[in-house]
């Protein structure tokens, strides 16, 4: 008897990985979460926190190209909750994405099990708490994803792999930062930076002299672009949001809101701790915190000024960007060289124009795309689309090109095709860098230069050998060009990563559309999804 429960069981689980679209011939790897509220100091403040499993910031994820992931996160707020996977591309499952226009939030006192896999990726990325500026109290870490040990990597095992995750904070808790947005005003400025979670020398990375180590850094914050630098080393260049780059050596970098680099350093100087500095960008005044990278035979501690970084200077942070190059003979998650794929030589179908904005509509401020600033509808939309559940929402609601008009509120969706190969032009007039980042894909950053936009700008694209990745800046008063494969199905949040923005309006959601409704071109609802709003009552999908 025993052992007939033990087979059924089993067959259990087989049968609801499968139902809910994980590959049964990968391995898979089980997580628990608790969220739960907790007290934290990160700047030497009380505030209530968000956890998971008692930590801040949240457990980091390691998973090997192709790994299914088994999420089940119990909330135990007294809010709803969902999470993201920054620069995970859900492949052919935009139900797991854990933004408010694919899934319904997680009740207080309920639980969600997300079912996803690492299709076809490698790299340094995140996740984060997608729903009411959560993600101003914690709930972020760290996501490292391996590449499978046949595949090249180009260049020796590090002696250890560190994730940094780096951002602006506040003092003041997301429910006051929330109250400010809603009331129609923009955040006021941050009252400091953290580096995982820990003010001014609150964390140590240790390392052997002589040895290299790996770091991946992203910017997990709200508003502000950061540099990153370590007294008296060089960084080489190696990742970046999975694609591996030339190792080009820099003093520092700029990283900006919701972009993830890795860099490789080396411990080869005099014995001592040296700080790690992280410092804002573009902002007056200047913030800046600091880590320490220990020596393990040093007994001499940080001491003397922390190192300068730049400030406000623009075109040495565009010089930098262009210097990223795409490592052609590398292997990415495949034994293929990255170069196989001859971005450069494939036709665009039509080109996309998304134009930032600072309107004021009602009075209250918000921020706008084309002239559209995005209000969520009661529905999560593609549960609406799954259900073909009317006046949830309506295709063409985002124009394809800048609207000079007064600005409106709109559940704002834009219809493409799946398999098209499209331009997006991000086009920026405001006097603020701008990061834009894309569910569900990567893309090819083609260009980036000051001014307007025109088809004449083509001639100083890069066709060769730019970075795919699925985060881009683009500068004040300039424009940045990508090129994008639309190769996976679904329903795809488009959006600033300035949070306040990305609050305020400022996104909307791509529907790549295939009329096959086949699953070889997307999963179906899974078995658990969560039904609100109109979908309320429905029902998924048996086994």
């Amino acid at each position: 008897m025993r052992d007939y429960r033990a087979f059924c069981a089993s067959l259990f689980v087989f049968l609801f990985f499968l139902g809910n679209g994980v590959n049964g011939e990968d391995p898979y790897r089980f997580f628990t979460w608790k969220i739960t509220y907790g007290d934290i100091y990160p700047l030497g403040v009380k505030q209530q926190g968000i956890l998971i499993n008692g930590q801040f910031p949240g457990p980091q994820i390691d998973a090997v190209t192709n790994e299914n992931l088994i999420i089940s996160v119990y909330n135990y707020l007294r809010e709803p909750f969902l999470i993201s996977w920054n620069g995970i591309q859900q492949r052919r499952n935009s139900w797991q994405d854990g933004v408010y226009g694919t899934n319904c939030p997680i009740p207080p006192g309920r639980n969600f099990t997300y079912v996803l896999q690492v299709k076809d990726q490698i790299g340094s990325y995140f996740y984060f708490p997608s729903l009411g500026f959560h993600k101003a109290a914690g709930a972020f870490g760290g996501i490292r994803i391996w590449s499978r040990p046949r595949i090249p990597v180009p260049f020796p095992p590090p002696a250890g792999d560190f994730t940094v995750l780096a951002g602006d904070w506040y003092k003041r808790n997301h429910y006051q930062l929330r109250r400010i947005l809603d009331g129609g005003h923009n955040l006021p400025f941050p009252d400091g930076l953290l580096i995982n979670g820990r003010g001014w020398n609150g964390y140590t990375f240790t390392v052997d002299p002589g040895k290299t180590y790996r770091f991946r850094i992203s910017n997990v914050g709200l508003t502000t672009s950061i540099n990153f630098r370590i007294q008296g080393h060089k960084m080489k260049l190696a990742e970046v949001e999975g694609s591996h780059t030339l190792q080009n050596t820099y003093s520092d970098l700029d990283i900006h809101l919701g972009q993830s680099y890795s860099v490789l350093v080396t411990a080869d100087q005099p014995t001592k701790d040296y700080y790690i500095v992280v410092s804002s960008r573009f902002t007056k005044p200047v913030l800046t915190t600091t880590a320490v990278l220990h020596y393990s035979n040093s007994w001499q501690r940080v001491s003397g000024p922390v190192p300068r970084g730049p400030t406000t200077q623009i075109d040495w942070s565009l010089n930098q960007a262009r210097s990223i190059r795409w490592n052609l003979t590398a292997s990415g998650p495949r034994p293929n060289p990255q170069g196989s794929y001859h971005y450069g030589m494939i036709k665009t179908s039509r080109t996309i124009t998304l134009a930032n904005s600072a309107p004021i509509i009602n009075r209250k401020q918000r921020y706008a795309v084309n002239g559209v600033s995005y209000i969520p509808a009661d529905t999560p939309l593609k549960l609406a689309d799954y259900f073909n559940i009317p006046g949830v929402f309506n295709l063409g609601t985002m124009p394809s090109s800048p609207y000079w008009g007064n600005a409106y509120l709109q559940t704002a969706v834009m219809p493409a095709n799946f398999r098209e190969f499209i331009e997006i032009v991000f086009q920026n007039w405001e006097d603020t860098v701008q990061s834009w980042h894309i569910d569900g894909h990567s893309f090819f950053v083609v260009g980036m230069d000051g001014g307007q936009w025109t088809p004449a700008s083509r001639a100083r694209y890069n066709l060769r050998d730019t970075v795919a990745r699925c985060t881009t800046q683009v500068y004040p008063k300039s424009w940045t060009a990508v090129y994008m494969a639309l190769d996976n199905v679904g329903m795809w949040n488009i959006r600033s990563e300035n949070w306040a923005r990305q609050y305020l309006g400022q996104q909307f959601y791509l529907r790549v559309y295939s009329p096959a409704h086949s699953w070889r071109d997307e999963l179906p609802i899974p078995k658990n999804a969560l039904l609100c709003g109109r979908a309320r009552g429905r029902h998924t999908r048996p086994l």
